[in-house]
């Protein structure tokens, strides 16, 4: 039997051997997924001897990441905001970039206590919607997927954390037959270009939904249907905020413009990008 030590440097050289970015923190969520340790544990029992069986398994989703499938995937869940959220094969893996929407939201609310209504357009696991009610106390909120799968992982992911009795999630076509008027509109939608879908990193083109990625020839296919859909949405006076992909937040500042939105910022993520654009519907 091998030491966690060695077992935990193994791990870190095969996945640095296969050019994951992370090895080293990779390696060890997937240790402490694998034989049950906390963080402490995972340093105080390091010269602890591993049995071979449990080697055997830890490796073998050593050699899962080695491929290129992410971790997320792998343990099944991710947290995001302050939420632990998880994953089928029909929702998009959160990212901390879509993080940028809620701090988007957050910033134009007066009244975090209001009883606010929320629609998340595409809403895959639940993230966006479930991190604003997680925030906003005494505000309700409906999700909507194309995809019944989703669904199922959206609702299961409100009671995960405790959110059930103020989301309702639904399959749709975005907000087609909608009638009621809404706050808040959010909506990370796909916007990758369909010719740049095979250039995307192994992660995201091989374990991603690509119904979540594909945004038609130019990426801004959703955004046209969202755009137009939008002043019929959201209640006098109410905010949209919408996940763009990389040089498209002018484009898509555009599409609100004409729909009679105003664009009421745009905001940058962590990595500097131009990832939300937020409007009102002043009419």
């Amino acid at each position: 039997m091998t030491t966690l030590r060695a077992l935990r440097r193994l791990a870190e050289s095969r996945l640095a051997a296969a050019g994951i970015d992370t090895p080293d923190l990779d390696a060890r969520l997937l240790i402490e997924h694998a034989l049950g340790l906390t963080r402490e544990g995972l340093f105080t029992r390091a010269n602890d001897p591993v049995p071979e069986s449990d080697a055997a398994r830890l490796l073998a989703l050593i050699d899962r990441r080695a491929a290129h499938e992410p971790v997320g995937r792998i343990l099944g869940h991710r947290e995001f905001w302050t939420l632990d959220l998880a994953l089928n094969a029909d929702t998009l893996e959160p990212r901390p970039d879509t993080e940028t929407v809620i701090e988007a939201v957050l910033k134009d609310i007066p009244d975090p206590k209001a009883p606010l209504r929320i629609l998340d357009l595409g809403t895959g696991t639940g993230c966006i919607l479930l991190a604003l009610l997680a925030e906003l106390p005494n505000a309700t909120g409906l999700g909507v997927d194309f995809s019944p799968n989703a669904v199922a992982a959206s609702t299961a992911n409100a009671a995960r954390n405790g959110l059930a009795d103020r989301a309702r999630f639904q399959t749709g076509d975005w907000g087609d037959g909608l009638a009621e008027r809404f706050d808040v509109v959010v909506s990370n939608p796909p916007y990758i270009p369909s010719a740049d879908i095979a250039t995307l990193a192994p992660e995201v083109r091989e374990h991603d939904p690509l119904r979540a990625l594909d945004g038609g020839p130019d990426g801004l296919a959703p955004y046209r249907i969202i755009a137009r859909q939008l002043p019929s949405l959201l209640s006098p006076g109410g905010i949209a905020a919408l996940e763009v992909g990389q040089g498209q937040a002018g484009d898509v500042a555009r599409l609100l413009a004409a729909a009679g939105i105003a664009v009421t910022g745009i905001f940058r993520d962590l990595g500097g990008v131009e990832r939300c654009v937020r409007g009102r519907n002043d009419r």
